[in-house]
């Protein structure tokens, strides 16, 4: 792959020797390219990511990997909170209210190719590929509802547990119950924890909760006309079960 590398952002530090794991993906939220580049380069900004991809594809490396981007802020994910140490940032230049407001196709592809270049060099399992929503759902939003995320699934990029039988959901099922986890409701956030998002204030917070369950949707429900907490327990179960099976 070829990545225009003329343009470098100061702002990176060690990773401490952590061992890359994740996949983040982003958006800028700004007008073109070259503005994220400028935003991404001004040391004063305090904000990086390893790669920016433009609209037309092109790939601009701007932190090399063996360094800790500064581009995921305060997050989690399967109980890390340093995401920077443990992850490779990915920009995409996207704004929802701007004319740069398509996922275009050369975007996701170039996407697509870098992914899966950077899970097979850092063996990274697929369902750690995230959304920055997934890993700071009570403030980030990008990439956003209208991100093409079937596209990667198509492509075995990510996950996919559509196959999943009610045969497997109940094993799944029967095991909460069987520790007396017996709502919907305790149901979802354990099994989201279980998946690696920051449940640790949503049992008491009911603005928490919601906010959790709508970045979830915006990752994994966009397919549906109609979400009620029905499909959103019935597509975390299953996607419990897949994640407990997926090795790579």
């Amino acid at each position: 792959m070829k990545f225009i590398t003329k343009y470098k952002s100061p702002n990176y530090n060690s990773r401490n020797k952590s061992n890359i794991q994740l996949i983040i993906i982003h958006y800028t939220a700004l007008r073109n390219t070259k503005e994220a580049i400028t935003h991404l380069c001004a040391k004063e900004k305090k904000v990086s990511a390893h790669y920016l991809i433009s609209q037309n594809g092109v790939i601009y490396n701007l932190v090399n990997e063996k360094f800790r981007a500064w581009h995921a802020g305060q997050s989690f994910w399967q109980d890390i909170v340093d995401i920077n140490s443990f992850s490779i940032g990915i920009e995409l230049d996207y704004n929802p209210n701007g004319k740069n407001n398509k996922f275009t196709s050369k975007m996701i592809s170039s996407l697509k190719k870098l992914i899966l270049k950077i899970k097979d060099k850092y063996r990274i399992n697929k369902k750690n590929v995230l959304a920055h929503s997934d890993i700071a759902p009570f403030r980030k939003k990008d990439p956003g509802k209208y991100f093409p995320w079937t596209l990667l699934k198509n492509d075995k990029i990510i996950l996919n547990f559509k196959n999943i039988t009610k045969k497997d959901s109940k094993i799944i099922e029967d095991w909460f119950y069987k520790y007396n986890i017996r709502t919907k409701k305790r149901i979802i956030i354990f099994a989201l924890s279980l998946i690696g998002y920051d449940t640790r204030q949503v049992y008491k917070n009911l603005r928490h909760y919601n906010r959790l369950i709508t970045a979830y949707k915006s990752r994994y429900l966009t397919d549906f006309t109609y979400v009620n907490q029905e499909t959103v327990y019935t597509n975390i179960i299953k996607h419990l079960f897949k994640n407990l099976l997926t090795k790579n």
